[in-house]
């Protein structure tokens, strides 16, 4: 049972209305977003038709800001925001669908005047942008807008969508432009295109937006005739236009775009065209050759994804002998840090520990996002591997002075002290004490790392 005093709305309908209209009082005291919101509360309470107009009022009250916005001022900003967004899509929509399509346009076209003046480099104010793009297909579906209209008004905001808050809305309208609409937007765009002077960004934008089109439309033809044949050789853009024909059941056609990309020895980044290339292959029959690529896929770069379907096909029983065979092969695998990564995500701890113990001079200490979370992956069971790796953090933190990370060094030698006791008394590593004491004869004057040790 829960106790009374835990924080729920039933338990707080006890406190009475009086009492928790001054609660609310003082929790709103300097605190404009909350104030805002209260005021919405009361707005719906007296007549659900005033709260469309206060909202229309606070956003166009943001718009005309010129304030820099930072610190606590950014955070009541976002809190405003979200308010401001759930009163629209929540309480406006169900009264009044239309009115509230138009506030969420007002409310998109906010993001201009928003980012020039507040550092987003959280992302939660885009974040909000993007909840209220995706919010806008049920509002639309419930306004039911005339799509040539509504295809217009599309093309006017994609064409001024300097910073994205528009990116993805056709997908998003789609049903609600319907064949007409989609029609009409494409027309649009495909005069633009037409138009001479176009510099790059809106030839570019004008782009997107027909593929845009025609993906929501199931046209692979059309998607891909808005590249290039040079620009189509690229394997990231060939495994996009083999996708939309691999979509539409046209296999054929997926494998034939596929076949044109340049990929050579020294093409990296093809693991999206190696993914559809398999799919491909399996949509036409070609299991046998499909399995090859996947384990051709793991070998050239330990992908796991590939290995995962390979094993999944694979008889029972085989499966267990090929994943040790996979084992061994990461295990010797040229780059021995992306072997590392590998059999850690797998996870394998047990080859990783072997890996690290047989390979431990082969180790950068400077890849601390990769050898660091290995390391706490490992403490529970394997001192020595880790104990080698947290050497390897400590020693490469100390030689090179990096001293934004002598914290995270003080942190492995306190690793490395409590797995001391666990260590191989053969000679395989030097013990603790020793170790300590040559890093203080070499790095003892570095007095900001020790003072975080001693």
């Amino acid at each position: 049972m829960a106790s009374k005093t835990t924080l729920s709305a039933k338990n707080l309908e006890t406190l009475g209305a009086a009492h928790l209209a001054e609660l609310l009082m003082k929790v709103s005291k300097g605190d404009a977003a909350t104030k805002r919101y209260l005021r919405l509360a009361l707005a719906e309470a007296r007549s659900p038709d005033d709260l469309a107009p206060m909202v229309r009022r606070r956003l166009g009250d943001i718009a005309r800001s010129r304030s820099f916005i930072e610190g606590a001022a950014r955070r009541t900003l976002i809190s405003d925001l979200e308010n401001q967004r759930v009163a629209i899509t929540q309480k406006v929509a169900e009264r009044v669908p239309m009115e509230a399509l138009d506030l969420m346009w007002q409310f998109l076209a906010l993001a201009p005047s928003i980012y020039e003046r507040c550092d987003d480099s959280s992302g939660r104010i885009g974040d909000i942008f993007a909840e209220a793009r995706a919010d806008m297909q049920i509002v639309a579906q419930a306004a039911e807008p005339e799509p040539r209209g509504l295809a217009e008004k599309i093309f006017a905001c994609l064409s001024d969508n300097g910073y994205g808050q528009y990116d993805g809305l056709i997908g998003i309208l789609a049903e609600a432009l319907g064949a007409p609409g989609l029609d009409h937007l494409k027309s649009l765009f495909e005069a633009k295109l037409a138009t001479p002077s176009l510099s790059d960004w809106q030839k570019t934008t004008a782009r997107y937006a027909l593929q845009d089109i025609a993906d929501a439309t199931g046209d692979a033809d059309a998607y891909a005739a808005q590249y290039d044949a040079e620009t189509k050789t690229v394997p990231s853009i060939a495994a996009r236009i083999a996708e939309r024909f691999l979509g539409v059941g046209r296999a054929e056609d997926a494998m034939a775009a596929l076949q044109i990309a340049r990929i050579d020895e020294g093409t990296r980044l093809i693991d999206d065209w190696e993914s559809v290339r398999i799919n491909t292959m399996e949509a036409l029959g070609q299991a046998e050759d499909a399995q090859a690529a996947r384990w051709a896929a793991f070998e050239r770069c330990l992908n796991p994804i590939h290995l995962r379907a390979y094993l999944k096909l694979l008889p029972d029983f085989d499966d267990i002998e090929t994943e040790d065979r996979a084992m061994a092969y990461a295990a010797g695998f040229d780059n021995v840090h992306a072997a590392l990564h590998f059999l850690i995500l797998w996870p394998s701890l047990d080859h990783a520990a072997r890996l690290i113990e047989t390979r431990s001079n082969e180790f950068d200490g400077n890849h601390y996002e990769l050898l660091s979370p290995a390391a706490d992956a490992l403490e529970a069971k394997y001192p020595l591997a880790t104990t080698l790796l947290c050497r390897a953090l400590i020693d490469h933190t100390l030689e090179k002075v990096k001293s934004t990370r002598y914290r995270h060094a003080a942190r492995h030698l306190a690793t490395c002290e409590r797995l001391a006791l666990e260590l191989p008394m053969d000679g395989t590593i030097e013990d603790h004490e020793t170790y300590i004491e040559a890093l203080r004869e070499k790095h003892g004057r570095k007095s900001s790392f020790w003072s975080l040790v001693d």
